[in-house]
């Protein structure tokens, strides 16, 4: 088999604040949505690979949990994926919210130790407000920083292309890392409990969908449809009953539009029974959150 001398390849770390865009972006350039993306902080959890490919290279984007100053030991565990990235980047995407009205940069100090270059990304440039230019010239000049910045809108696709026409230039020359079939590194089990956490975070308020954990009990496909068993992991039995709803009505509309997401994204048919289970305080456990794959 012949090797393409010419072919292209590299990672692209896209990191930044909760709800800056991080997955809106990573699903635009990819033209498929991989990562659920919602309203709410902290959507993402873990470090999910995306990876577009052409004739001439093969990008492999890291989509990453929002930064933050951890809370508890999930949070801990997630934040160690966002600087997992850092590893094997060739670029490091900083994703800047235009729309937010404080500036900022999280991990500010190991990022201005960094081997590989960091673009800054102002994402949200159709919501800016007008002095975000300003704003930012500020900062990099107090800063010292000679980033290079980008105006994009991820849910507009506003120069989306364009920057990515830059990101192949200064891509390595290199073989594929992965088949050019593949899509992501997860498994079709692992999107299934993303598409129906999903739902928990857009029909839940307050503290019910951080404390959900969405496990596959099975997993089976059929010639005709796949028949899927989730539990629904809670830390509290009144989230339980808040889960299930009156009259099993609010995780029957779970399952229900969680189900017609499945079916669109699989091409085929979709039974999804969900259960509901009650793990106390799952999320300070190590046990459990190495058993969910919250890698230390």
């Amino acid at each position: 088999m012949s090797v393409n001398i010419n072919h292209k390849s590299g990672f692209v770390a896209i990191v930044g604040k909760p709800n800056a865009g991080k997955s809106t972006l990573m699903n635009t350039i990819l033209g498929n949505k991989l990562s659920i993306v919602t309203p709410k902080a902290q959507t993402t959890r873990h470090r999910i690979l995306g990876i577009l490919n052409e004739e001439q290279y093969q990008i492999v984007f890291s989509d990453t949990p929002g930064m933050i100053l951890p809370a508890y030991k999930m949070q801990e565990k997630m934040m160690k994926m966002v600087k997992s990235s850092f590893e094997d980047a060739d670029l490091l995407l900083y994703i800047l919210d235009a729309a937010d009205d404080t500036f900022e940069i999280m991990n500010l100090e190991i990022l201005q130790k960094a081997k590989f270059p960091i673009w800054l990304v102002v994402n949200k440039i159709d919501l800016c407000k007008p002095d975000i230019h300003d704003k930012i010239a500020l900062f990099m000049q107090k800063n010292e920083l000679n980033w290079p910045i980008y105006h994009v809108s991820a849910l507009q696709n506003i120069h989306v292309r364009e920057m990515l026409t830059q990101i192949v230039k200064i891509l390595p020359a290199h073989p594929p890392y992965y088949d050019k079939e593949d899509m992501s590194d997860k498994t079709e089990r692992f999107f299934t409990t993303e598409i129906i956490r999903e739902k928990i975070l857009l029909y839940y308020r307050k503290e019910i969908p951080y404390s959900c954990e969405i496990v596959i009990i099975s997993f089976k496909e059929k010639p005709d449809m796949i028949v899927i068993q989730a539990e629904i992991i809670v830390e509290r039995d009144t989230q339980k009953g808040i889960i299930i709803g009156n009259k099993g009505l609010a995780i029957k509309k779970v399952g229900v539009e969680a189900r017609k997401d499945l079916e669109l994204f699989f091409g085929k048919k979709v039974f999804l029974e969900t259960n509901v289970k009650v793990i106390k305080d799952w999320r300070s456990n190590d046990h459990y959150l190495k058993k969910f794959g919250y890698e230390s």
